[in-house]
C-alpha cells in the first residue's frame, strides 16, 4: 500500500471510529446499568433485592437466622443512608417502614425481629438533613429499660421501639413536632400502638414532647396496651384533621386495667390538635363530617 492511500485508508477508519463513539458510549452505559435495571441499585452498590432477601429472611428460621438476617440489613441500609444520595435513593420496592418528613427534614426506617419466646426486638435508622449535609442516627431499642414510656423523653440511643407507618407534623410556636404513629408487637399476650413524637431541632434529635394532657401533668408519648389476639385502629384522618383511636375497655370487668385483656369496645376516641396540645375527645361519632366532635347521645323517649 502506498503511503497516501494508507493515510487515506487511517482517515477513513478513525472518522468511522469518530462516529462510532455515541453508539459505543450507549453500549457501555446499558452493559453497567443492566444490573440495576434487573435488581435495583442502591447509591452505595446495594441492591434494593438484597435489602428485600434480609427482611423476608428476618420472618423465617431460628432466632439466630432472624438476627444475622437483621444484621446484614442494618449494615447495608446504613451504607445507602450513609452516602451522598442517602435522601434520593427510592425505596419503592423495598418492604419496609419508612416515613418521610413531609418538610424533607428526614427520613426514619424502623423493622422488628420477632423471636421463639414471643418477644420483640426493634431496630431502624432516623437520617437527618442539616443544611447541604446529613446525620445518620441508629436506633437502639431499649424498651426493657423504660420504665415509665409516658412520661419519659428519650433519644435515638435511647429508644422506646415501634414500627412507625404515619407521621403527622404540627406547629407549636415556631417550632415543629413530628407526631407518629406505631405499632409495637410486646409479648405473646399484648400488643401496644404508640402515639410518638419526634422534635429534630436543637443539638440532638429527640422521641417525646409533653403534648397530652393527663391529671395535672403532660405525658410525652401515648401507649395503648391491648390483647395480642385482637387488634386496635390508631390512625390520621386528614379529613377530620384528627388521629382517630379504638377505645379500648376491659373484655370483662374483673380484668379492668391489665392491657392483655382489653379491646376494642366499637366506640372511638380522637386527638385534635388545639395550639399547643393534642386534645382528647372521648366518644366521638365518626358518623359527623368535620372535625371531631363528641358523641351526644339521642335524648330518650317521653313515656
Amino acid at each position: 500500500m502506498l503511503d497516501g492511500e494508507r493515510d487515506l485508508h487511517e482517515q477513513v477508519l478513525s472518522q468511522t471510529f469518530q462516529r462510532s463513539l455515541p453508539v459505543i458510549r450507549s453500549l457501555l452505559f446499558l452493559v453497567l446499568l443492566a444490573p440495576a435495571l434487573l435488581f435495583g441499585q442502591g447509591s452505595a452498590g446495594i441492591s434494593y433485592a438484597s435489602l428485600s432477601g434480609h427482611l423476608e429472611a428476618i420472618g423465617t428460621g431460628s432466632d439466630a437466622k432472624r438476627d444475622s438476617a437483621s444484621a446484614l440489613l442494618k449494615h447495608e441500609l446504613g451504607l445507602i443512608l450513609d452516602s451522598d444520595s442517602a435522601f434520593t435513593a427510592s425505596f419503592a420496592d423495598v418492604p419496609i417502614s419508612r416515613v418521610d418528613a413531609p418538610d424533607g427534614d428526614f427520613r426514619l426506617f424502623t423493622w422488628n425481629v420477632r423471636h421463639s419466646n414471643g418477644y420483640f426486638l426493634y431496630e431502624g435508622f432516623l437520617l437527618v438533613k442539616k443544611g447541604s449535609k446529613h446525620v445518620l442516627y441508629e436506633l437502639r431499642d431499649m424498651t426493657d429499660h423504660i420504665a415509665k414510656p409516658a412520661t419519659a423523653q428519650l433519644s435515638p440511643e435511647n429508644w422506646y421501639g415501634a414500627v412507625y407507618y404515619e407521621v403527622i407534623p404540627v406547629k407549636r410556636g415556631s417550632r415543629t413536632y413530628y407526631t407518629l404513629l406505631g405499632w409495637k408487637g410486646y409479648n405473646t399476650v399484648e400488643t401496644r400502638k404508640v402515639i410518638d413524637v419526634l422534635s429534630i431541632s436543637g443539638s440532638a434529635p429527640k422521641f417525646g414532647a409533653p403534648l397530652f394532657l393527663a391529671d395535672r401533668h403532660r405525658n410525652q408519648r401515648e401507649v395503648f396496651g391491648f390483647t395480642a389476639q385482637g387488634s386496635m385502629q390508631l390512625k390520621w384522618m386528614p379529613e377530620r384533621k384528627a388521629i382517630i383511636v379504638d377505645h379500648l375497655s376491659p373484655t370483662r370487668p374483673e380484668f379492668a386495667g391489665q392491657p392483655a385483656f382489653m379491646a376494642p369496645d366499637f366506640s372511638f376516641d380522637s386527638y385534635t390538635w388545639d395550639k399547643d396540645h393534642w386534645r382528647l375527645d372521648r366518644d366521638i361519632d365518626l358518623r359527623e363530617t368535620g372535625k371531631s366532635k363528641p358523641y351526644k347521645a339521642p335524648p330518650k323517649e317521653s313515656r
